[in-house]
């Protein structure tokens, strides 16, 4: 029995089994749920290089009335694999009016709020850690991302509502550096902002307002306008392979960018899946070298009621992009409004 081998050599196995596999695990003993959460665990797998990407959302529940995370799982029934998210009970609620990104095991969760402080969420133990909080002075909106590892956020200065700065927090070190000024003449507003970050830049649309698709560069702090970028309304895109990818739910397709070469591709291979697709919201993820687009079912405009999961494994052909469905179905069903969904290695 594997139960009766010592500590080490338990890890060592269990460092080799994929993560997905961990909340089975969990319920042999409880010395088992505590070696699948330990911190040895996790230095092993990343000793061995086996470190997977998990899906976490933050979703609004009407019943409790507060923003709850929770993680993606698999069934656990034969011959099943498909997934449903799971609520995180060892955690607080999730603050609200607050933006998320992920850096490596760790969810960072950041406000512009004084009174909230930020912290972040390690996704192997789902312990919370505080860290300071943004420089007095600076009011934060959620123009949040990350690169190189450091956590980029444009803000205003309370003071004075037409400077803008970006403040950025290094994670290594867990300290503010100094500001930088932005784009004078962009104009900020609170929530109606996307962004992805390709090859060290981070691209940023304003859907709402100026309907204009930005590059910001951090090594010269400078801002272009990106045409080709804004010749499409792309909303909640990901990063795979340095192409961004969304789905288009005007013209019910699966789009990505080429920002080396300036240029809009359409995935090809999904003309029978998507055109059973009629959903308002989605928002798209990738995680390993694979796309979760996530479509929401709305009762109203703001209350939701399921979301499903598309798991869209892609491959490129001479200069084409083709992607294949290896699973779609319900993650999760309740009355609901959806926030944010991230991919976090662990």
């Amino acid at each position: 029995m594997i139960t009766s081998l010592p500590d080490d050599i338990i890890v060592d196995i269990l460092a080799h089994v994929s993560r997905w596999d961990y909340p089975t695990l969990s319920l042999v003993s409880k010395h088992f749920r505590s070696l699948v959460s330990s911190s040895e665990l996790y230095a092993r797998r990343s000793l061995l290089g086996y470190t997977e990407a998990c899906i976490y959302s933050v979703l609004f529940n009407y019943d409790t009335e507060r923003f709850h995370l929770y993680v993606l799982r698999r069934r656990l029934k034969r011959n099943n694999n498909s997934c449903y998210f799971v609520l995180i009970e060892s955690l607080p609620p999730m603050p609200s009016n607050v933006s998320f990104v992920s850096i490596g095991s760790k969810i960072y969760v950041l406000s512009g709020d004084s009174s909230t402080t930020p912290y972040s969420i390690d996704c192997r133990s789902h312990i919370v850690q505080p860290y300071s909080r943004i420089p007095h002075g600076s009011k934060a909106i959620q123009i949040v991302d990350v690169i190189d590892k450091k956590i980029y956020v444009m803000g205003k200065c309370d003071h004075d509502d037409a400077k803008k700065v970006m403040l950025v927090f290094n994670t290594e070190t867990q300290r503010w550096e100094p500001e930088m000024t932005t784009k004078p003449s962009l104009e900020l507003r609170r929530f109606w902002f996307e962004r992805v970050v390709i090859a060290d830049k981070m691209y940023v649309r304003d859907y709402h307002y100026s309907q204009e698709s930005f590059v910001y560069e951090p090594k010269e702090d400078k801002w272009e306008l990106d045409e080709m970028l804004n010749s499409n309304k792309w909303y909640r895109g990901c990063v795979l392979d340095d192409l961004l990818y969304y789905y288009d739910p005007f013209e019910n397709k699966l789009r990505a960018y080429d920002p080396k070469h300036r240029c809009w591709k359409v995935v090809k291979g999904l003309e029978e899946f998507l055109p059973h697709i009629a959903f308002p919201w989605s928002d798209t993820v990738s995680y390993g070298w694979k796309l979760a687009v996530f479509f929401i079912t709305c009762e109203n405009w703001v209350i939701r009621r399921e979301i499903w999961c598309a798991e869209i494994s892609i491959e490129r052909r001479q200069g084409e992009i083709w992607g294949k469905v290896e699973s779609y179905d319900v993650v999760f069903s309740w009355k609901f409004s959806y926030n944010k969904t991230l991919a976090v290695m662990v």
